[in-house]
């Protein structure tokens, strides 16, 4: 009997169900904004600043799945069957490599290397804490979170007040919030089921949707502002192609989307935007 040939789409939906589920997809969308706050602010790209970011991310994120696999339990059960079988190896390994990066820092002399403990404190307060139970508070601390991407590229390369620095800080924070927002549609019955009072909870899914869409075009027109009169260069432009991207996912994000949405269309607008900086760069 003739052996059935692997089904392609299968093949790539489990490939980009690994990426997202082990983290590593997520970890490579938080290097995106390192590096891509980098070559914004004119500065070369290094090794050590962008394995740092991905290896902090690959520890928060890793330790975040194994606390949350009650929620995930509900919301995204696929997800928190890999986590069960995956979960803590992934975890010593994340934490392995964040310890190695932290040593290295040091080693090199890295500016602010006490600045590389800050994603266990973000760890702490979401994960042990139970600061994601405040209303609004859980999207603002990611946003917080992935906002100190620019700020630790800043302490990095000595810039952490130039005005290219301050304005990724600005940007990625506010951006941020609004993903992670509108990342909460799809947990609202198990959000709702363990108390946590999110925005899609609390405002319903479609007054999430308005709200991401209406401060996407804030951040835009705040963006000419700042190009317009100087304070950042003209490339900076090249962020709008960030927001044409969240403008053009928000409208499909509805409870009946699966993870894979979640964590590799919204979670790509990172490397879509490191993508298009990189062939700015190069042409």
């Amino acid at each position: 009997m003739e052996r059935t040939r692997p089904n392609g789409a299968k093949t790539l939906r489990t490939a980009i169900a690994f990426l997202v589920h082990s983290n590593l997809f997520i970890s490579t969308a938080s290097t995106g904004v390192a590096l891509s706050t980098t070559l914004l602010a004119g500065f070369a790209p290094e090794p050590l600043p962008l394995g740092i970011v991905f290896v902090a991310t690959l520890f928060v994120y890793s330790l975040n799945r194994l606390t949350d696999i009650e929620e995930d339990s509900r919301n995204v059960p696929e997800r928190a069957a890999f986590t069960e079988r995956y979960g803590r190896p992934l975890l010593a390994v994340g934490a392995a490599l964040y310890l190695a990066a932290i040593l290295a820092a040091i080693e090199a002399g890295v500016r602010g290397a006490p600045f590389l403990l800050s994603p266990v404190a973000v760890a702490f307060l979401y994960s042990l804490v139970g600061v994601k139970r405040i209303l609004l508070m859980k999207n603002l601390l990611v946003g917080l979170s992935w906002g100190a991407i620019p700020l630790g590229v800043g302490v990095y390369y000595g810039a952490v007040s130039a005005p290219e620095i301050v304005v990724s800080f600005g940007f990625f924070t506010v951006m941020l919030t609004v993903a992670a927002a509108v990342f909460d549609i799809k947990d609202i019955r198990g959000d709702r089921a363990e108390g946590i009072r999110t925005a899609p909870v609390v405002f319903g899914p479609r007054a999430t949707r308005i709200g991401a869409l209406a401060v996407t075009v804030a951040v835009g027109g705040g963006l000419l502002g700042v190009v317009g009169v100087g304070i950042v260069p003209r490339r900076f432009l090249l962020l709008f192609g960030f927001l044409a991207y969240v403008a053009a996912y928000v409208p499909f994000a509805t409870t009946d989307r699966g993870p894979l949405f979640y964590g590799f269309v919204i979670d790509g607008e990172h490397v879509f935007l490191t993508a298009l900086v990189v062939a700015f760069e190069l042409l």
